[in-house]
């Protein structure tokens, strides 16, 4: 079960955070409005972001929520005056959970691990696209509804939809603004694997603590790699191929895999 805090998120709502070894945890706590994101929820989830970077005892996050649903996304009431302003929903020179590498933010260096739940929309939605694995309940229901609400997506949804899923098929959702369902999130590659409900948080911990014993320096490497690839193209990616493994060859990290090996045991990384 997802561990509990030592105080309930108060109206405006929260982002709690526990560590738990090398993993942040890292809970969207407004459950009885949905865990609709207020612009305190907001600012707080890009501190637990950048936080999860700037840990050095930290490896790997993990983003999931209190109560029956991940969340409804944005509550609408309260941020709509920034948005008809023209602000970030996140405050510059954090870490931007969405991950869009827009000028005055930080991108995320470090693994994100998501667990979602029963209402799963719009921000949502694109928080999780923008994590790099996500396991789903298959009480999920999803929905880029934006279009319902005479807006238009702009936390990564028209890219990453369209990245993972093809065009046709992100249209599909992000025009009609349907709800659709865990079986349709992991054939369109929207998630990764779908559980039954209410055992989502412990299967996106086991995997966060899988990622957390491996060599960090790797880990780090190879996320970026893939990401490069994805944004810039394989060719693109393929060129740093040679001068990070080098870097990564001159690491304590490289000595104690190889020491590991020849000695039959795990190894004990220390992310140097």
């Amino acid at each position: 079960m997802p561990p509990s805090t030592d105080s309930e998120a108060d109206a405006e709502g929260g982002i709690d955070c526990i560590v738990r070894g090398g993993l942040l945890l890292m809970a969207i706590n407004r459950p009885a409005k949905r865990n609709g994101f207020t612009p305190r929820m907001l600012r707080q989830l890009a501190e637990a972001y950048t936080r999860l970077d700037d840990g050095a005892g930290l490896r790997v996050g993990v983003l999931y929520a209190k109560g029956a649903h991940f969340t409804a996304g944005l509550d609408l009431t309260a941020v709509a005056p920034m948005m008809r302003r023209g602000e970030s929903l996140f405050p510059a020179g954090l870490v931007d959970p969405v991950d869009l590498g827009m000028p005055g933010y930080r991108r995320r260096s470090k693994p994100m691990v998501v667990a979602v739940k029963g209402i799963t929309y719009t921000l949502g939605m694109e928080l999780m696209l923008a994590a790099d694995i996500v396991v789903a309940a298959d009480d999920c229901r999803f929905s880029q509804l934006e279009v319902k609400r005479a807006i238009m997506a702009n936390c990564g949804a028209t890219l990453r939809m369209a990245q993972r899923a093809g065009t046709g098929n992100a249209l599909l959702h992000l025009l009609t603004g349907d709800e659709f369902g865990a079986a349709e999130a992991l054939r369109l590659h929207f998630v990764q694997k779908v559980v039954p409900a209410g055992q989502e948080f412990e299967q996106a911990l086991q995997i966060a603590q899988a990622i957390a014993e491996q060599a960090p320096m790797a880990v780090a490497a190879t996320r970026h790699n893939v990401i490069k690839s994805v944004e810039q193209g394989p060719l693109a990616a393929a060129q740093d191929f040679q001068a990070v493994q080098q870097r990564l060859l001159a690491s304590d990290d490289a000595a104690e895999g190889l020491l590991s090996f020849v000695e039959r045991r795990e190894a004990r990384f220390v992310g140097r």
